[in-house]
């Protein structure tokens, strides 16, 4: 059995897992009673540890900037952000899921950041009536058409890769002249899908795939793969995995006899300065395939969102989602001031399946752009950019000039 098919069985096993536990453990609760004084429990779940964590803790930053902007409160109520670390995977989306559905005082999610995470928790958190609004999940299939009714409760404030592949695939052929181009996934839902919809759109375009490759996001030892991948004399290799996998290859890239020269482009799960540390000087030069997060492209206020993330942690974000999670926040508020009652002692009650309703209803102008939701839980647009890594120094990450943006 191949390495991916082993990563994909093992996905396949662990989500049937889960949503059989989900059905066995939970079922909906109609209501969430907030009685006077009591705070509006809001659950969210990031990756906050390990190789991956400046993707999720900047955005559980974005969602606190968004509730201080609030003075912390909601209908006359105060906020409590009770968060989870779900890891970046399956097992991790599944506890966190566990945990939150578990607590009757929460009222909806926020998060997550790994669409693996999504896969998992989706599920768990709508058989308790809860929804979900994803930050950095984009998967296509969590807001897919098709998507089975265990998603019906999940919705997200960031694009779908159903369109950044093609974007991807595009500039790659068109931008960088690439003719052959080697895949890597790591058999998680946001890599595969984003590498099967990138080959498409670039085998359309006229361009080979001269193989598609699968790692473990915990292998170490990428010479083998390397080394066959050189055979194949690529003109690039598309590589949008997380952090700890990416450093190895891109290190060990450098030492393969063929590869010196060939360029690597990664997405959305290595623009962070981990990458920076864990790659060292084999970072520069990479390419970034992720949206355009330069303020000309966002909402007008988040330049200002950017000036409040610099004053209340003492750095810049450290990754491209915190306006995309401080929608979110702004999103499942502005649903709850649109479907909760409050009753004359002050009491607020939260209907879930009106809080769900009243959350397609919502269109406003957000950090990250206009935010719509369709029926399928869309809310977010893509916009393409393409950045380039120029030096290993972390305390230079800022995301436009390091990594530098090369496109539009």
């Amino acid at each position: 059995m191949t390495v991916s098919k082993r990563i994909c069985k093992r996905a396949f096993a662990g989500a049937v897992a889960y949503l059989a536990l989900a059905g066995a453990a939970f079922s909906q609760s109609s209501e969430v009673r907030i009685e006077p004084g009591a705070p509006i429990v809001i659950g969210g779940y990031w990756v906050l540890s390990g190789g991956d964590a400046a993707l999720g803790n900047d955005q559980k930053r974005g969602v606190e900037l968004a509730i201080k902007d609030l003075n912390g409160t909601i209908l006359n109520h105060p906020v409590r952000l009770l968060a989870e670390d779900s890891q970046c995977s399956a097992e991790g989306g599944q506890t966190a899921a566990t945990k939150l559905a578990s607590n009757p005082a929460v009222v909806g999610v926020i998060g997550p950041s790994c669409s693996s995470e999504a896969t998992a928790a989706a599920p768990i958190l709508w058989n308790a009536g809860l929804v979900s609004i994803g930050t950095s999940a984009t998967a296509p299939s969590l807001t897919a058409p098709d998507r089975k009714a265990d998603y019906k409760g999940f919705l997200r404030t960031v694009f779908s890769d159903a369109d950044q592949g093609p974007a991807d695939a595009k500039w790659i052929h068109d931008g960088l002249k690439a003719k052959t181009v080697v895949t890597i996934h790591d058999g998680s839902p946001y890599t595969q899908q984003l590498t099967a919809e990138m080959a498409k759109t670039f085998t359309g375009l006229g361009g080979k795939i001269a193989s598609q490759e699968a790692v473990a996001p915990t292998d170490v030892d990428m010479r083998p793969l390397l080394a066959r991948i050189a055979t194949e004399k690529p003109d690039a290799v598309y590589v949008p995995i997380f952090v700890p996998a990416t450093a190895q290859i891109l290190k060990q890239a450098k030492q393969t006899p063929g590869l010196e020269k060939v360029a690597f482009i990664g997405g959305g799960g290595t623009m962070s300065p981990d990458i920076m540390d864990a790659a060292g000087d084999a970072v520069i030069g990479f390419y970034g395939a992720f949206p355009d997060v330069t303020p000309e492209a966002q909402g007008k206020d988040y330049p200002k969102l950017l000036q409040n993330y610099q004053d209340e942690y003492g750095e810049a974000p450290t990754s491209g989602f915190v306006a995309n999670a401080y929608d979110a926040l702004t999103l499942l508020r502005m649903a709850l001031e649109k479907s909760a009652k409050t009753e004359a002692d002050g009491t607020v009650v939260v209907d879930k399946k009106a809080l769900h309703d009243a959350l397609f209803t919502i269109k406003f102008s957000g950090m990250s752009g206009d935010i719509s939701c369709t029926a399928d839980g869309q809310c977010s647009a893509f916009k393409p950019g393409i950045y380039q890594y120029q030096s290993a120094d972390r305390s230079s990450f800022a995301i436009g000039t390091n990594p530098k943006k090369i496109y539009p």
